[in-house]
């Protein structure tokens, strides 16, 4: 009776551990990811550069994601550069290299002027931030 009561143990025993085991193996490449920036000043002179001050957070990490941006002015006249010197040109796109990066945006506009950087990975998640600063005609 003991030999027959430990022959359905084992029997279950290697029962659960066959159910346990799985071939299929879940292994995610594909994370959810914002860029978060510090405030940005509405207003800037002819000349005057505004810093961008961003930090790329992801939802998970997988070491082979790559990021991009790229950028459109639908209004006024700037230029968009990286912290490395890197100047941007519309609508190209570039490879983000780092997770805290800073943009610099210089107004050429004598006007109203507005940015928006689009980011998206190697995945197709994507986010775009959009900046709009006015002329400060106020003198010093």
């Amino acid at each position: 009776m003991r030999k027959i009561a430990s022959y359905i143990i084992y029997t279950i025993l290697i029962a659960c551990i066959a159910c346990a085991c799985s071939d299929d193996i879940d292994i995610r490449q594909n994370y959810e990811f914002k860029v978060t920036h510090l405030p940005v000043p509405k207003k800037l002179k002819v000349g005057e550069t505004a810093e961008i001050r961003c930090q790329l957070e992801r939802s998970g990490r997988y070491d082979n994601a790559k990021y991009y941006l790229r950028y459109f002015q639908p209004d006024g006249k700037g230029e968009l550069r990286m912290d490395d010197g890197t100047v941007f040109l519309p609508n190209d796109s570039y490879a983000l290299t780092k997770e805290t990066f800073r943009l610099y945006y210089t107004s050429k506009s004598e006007d109203q002027a507005v940015i928006d950087i689009y980011f998206w990975d190697s995945f197709g998640n994507s986010q775009v931030l959009s900046f709009s600063f006015n002329n400060d005609n106020s003198e010093e």
